[in-house]
C-alpha cells in the first residue's frame, strides 16, 4: 500500500514492519484469550456425538436447540463421577472455556458434570431403587395377598382425576357390591409426596378396608415423582392392609410400584386385579345351587326308596304280639272242645250203666251194681280229674311253650336279636364280617355296635 506524500520533499516513508502469527500462536494466543476472559461457568446441554478411547478421557458435544459446542473430560475428573451418562442424556456441567489448538476448535473443558431436568430425576430414581432394593423392602417375601372377595376398597387418589373415574367405572361393572372410599391426596407437586405417606398411614390406623388402592393417570416423570419419594414408599412398606399401585401407563414405573404388594399397569387394571368378576361368580353359584339341587333330590329319592324297602321288610311288635295272642285263643278254643268231647263221652258211659243197672232185677245185684256204679262213678270222677288235671298241665306246658316262642320273652331272659346293617337277622356268626355294623334288640332299647371277632361256637 503506497503512503502518501509528506511535505513537498516527495520522498516516500518506509512501511512498517508486518506482525506475521503462525497458526499455532495464533490458536495459542485465542486460547490465552479465551481461557483469560470466562471464569469457570455452568452450561447445560444434551450429550452427543459422546465417544470413550481406551485412553480413558470423554468425548463429547453438548447442544441445545439452536447451536453445539464440542467438550472434553479427562480421565482424572470422569473418574470421580458415580454414574455414567449416555447419548441423548441432559446434563449439567461445569467447564472452562478453552480452545483446542491443534484442530482450532473451540471447545468445553469439563471438571464436574451432574444429570439436568428429567436426567436428575432418572438419577435421583435409580439411586433410591437400589438403595431400598438393597434394604428389602422390595422383596417378594413381604408381599401381601389380595382377599378373593375384599369387604371394602380405600382409593388414595385425587377425587377429581380421570383415575378414579376409571376405577369406579371397572367397579361397576365388574363387582357393584364392593364400597369404596376415596382418600382424598394431591397426586403431583412438591407436597404431594408427605401429604400421599400420610394418608396411607391414616388409612391404615383406620382399618376401614382390607384392600388400598394407590393411583393416577398418566404423566412425565416429573408429574410421578411423588411416587417415587422415600416417604412414600416407606408408608407402603410398613402398611399391614395390602396395597394394589396403579399409577400412570402401562411403561410407567414408580418406586410406589416395587414396594406395593401388586403393580397394575393401569388404574383400570387395577380395579379389575381387585375386584372380583360378578357375572363369573352369578354363573359359578348358579352352578354350584344347580348341582345341589339335583344332589339333594337325587339323595331323597334313594332314602325314599330304601325307606319303602324297609318298610316292606319290617314286621311291627304289636303285629307280632297279635299273632301270638290268637294262637293262645286258638290253643283255649281246641281246650275247651276236648274237655267237652270227655265229658259227654263219661256222660255217655254213665247212661249206658245206668241201663244195664235197671236190666238185673235181684236187689243184691241191683246193690251190687249200685256199689258198682258207685265204684264206677268214683273212678270216673277221678279220672275226670285226673283228665281235667293232665289236660291243666298241658294248658300249662302250651303257656310255656307259647311264652317260649314269644321274643319279649326272650329278650327278657337276656337273649338279644342281632340285625345286620341290611336288616337282616343274624342267625350264623360266620355270615357276618369283622368290622361290620350289627344292631342288638333288647328288652329295653337297642345297641349299634361293630363286630371286632368272629368266633364259632364249640360244641357241647
Amino acid at each position: 500500500m503506497s503512503q502518501p506524500s509528506s511535505g513537498t520533499s516527495g520522498i516516500s516513508a518506509v512501511p512498517p514492519a508486518r506482525e506475521v502469527y503462525t497458526v499455532s500462536r495464533l490458536n495459542r494466543e485465542a486460547r490465552a484469550l479465551l481461557e483469560g476472559s470466562f471464569p469457570v461457568l455452568w452450561v447445560e446441554g444434551e450429550l452427543s456425538n459422546f465417544a470413550r478411547p481406551g485412553s480413558g478421557h470423554w468425548y463429547f458435544t453438548l447442544k441445545d436447540a439452536q447451536a453445539q459446542v464440542r467438550a472434553a473430560m479427562f480421565r482424572a475428573k470422569n473418574a470421580l463421577l458415580k454414574w455414567t451418562p449416555e447419548e441423548g442424556t441432559q446434563v449439567l456441567v461445569r467447564a472452562r472455556v478453552s480452545l483446542y489448538e491443534g484442530r482450532g476448535e473451540f471447545q468445553l473443558i469439563v471438571e464436574h458434570m451432574e444429570p439436568a431436568g428429567e436426567g436428575l430425576l432418572r438419577l435421583q430414581f435409580e439411586r433410591l431403587k437400589q438403595k431400598l432394593a438393597a434394604e428389602g423392602l422390595f422383596d417378594e417375601a413381604y408381599k401381601q395377598p389380595l382377599p378373593a372377595f375384599p369387604r371394602c376398597l380405600g382409593v388414595i387418589t385425587s377425587p377429581t382425576g380421570a383415575a378414579i373415574r376409571d376405577v369406579l367405572s371397572v367397579l361397576r361393572r365388574r363387582y357393584p357390591l364392593l364400597p369404596v372410599i376415596i382418600y382424598p391426596a394431591p397426586v403431583q407437586g412438591a407436597d404431594a409426596a408427605p401429604q400421599i405417606a400420610a394418608i396411607i398411614r391414616a388409612a391404615d390406623r383406620r382399618k376401614e378396608c382390607d384392600v388400598l388402592l394407590l393411583t393416577r393417570g398418566g404423566g412425565s416423570l416429573e408429574d410421578l415423582w411423588p411416587f417415587n419419594e422415600e416417604i412414600v414408599a416407606r408408608a407402603i412398606y410398613d402398611c399391614a392392609i395390602p396395597i394394589v399401585s396403579g399409577v400412570g401407563h402401562e411403561i410407567d414405573f414408580t418406586i410406589a410400584d416395587f414396594v406395593a404388594d401388586i403393580r397394575a399397569p393401569t388404574p383400570s387394571a387395577a380395579a379389575e386385579l381387585i375386584s372380583p368378576d360378578g357375572e363369573q361368580l352369578v354363573r359359578h353359584y348358579g352352578a354350584i345351587a344347580s348341582r345341589l339341587s339335583s344332589l339333594i333330590k337325587t339323595h331323597l329319592r334313594r332314602e325314599r326308596e330304601q325307606l319303602t324297602w324297609l318298610s316292606k321288610r319290617l314286621i311291627h311288635p304289636a303285629r307280632r304280639l297279635m299273632e301270638l295272642s290268637q294262637r293262645v285263643d286258638d290253643f283255649n278254643q281246641r281246650l275247651l272242645k276236648t274237655m267237652r268231647h270227655q265229658f259227654d263221652l263219661a256222660r255217655s258211659a254213665v247212661v249206658e250203666l245206668n241201663a244195664h243197672l235197671r236190666a238185673a232185677s235181684p236187689l243184691p245185684r241191683l246193690r251190687l251194681h249200685a256199689q258198682h256204679q258207685t265204684a264206677l262213678r268214683g273212678r270216673l270222677q277221678q279220672a275226670v280229674m285226673q283228665r281235667l288235671r293232665a289236660a291243666g298241665h298241658e294248658l300249662v306246658q302250651l303257656g310255656r311253650a307259647l311264652s317260649a316262642v314269644s321274643p319279649l320273652a326272650t329278650l327278657d331272659r337276656g337273649y338279644a336279636i342281632v340285625t345286620t346293617d341290611q336288616g337282616q337277622i343274624a342267625r350264623d356268626a360266620s355270615t357276618v364280617k369283622t368290622g361290620s355294623r350289627v344292631q342288638a334288640r333288647l328288652a329295653k332299647g337297642e345297641l349299634d355296635c361293630v363286630v371286632e371277632t368272629v368266633r364259632p361256637v364249640k360244641p357241647i
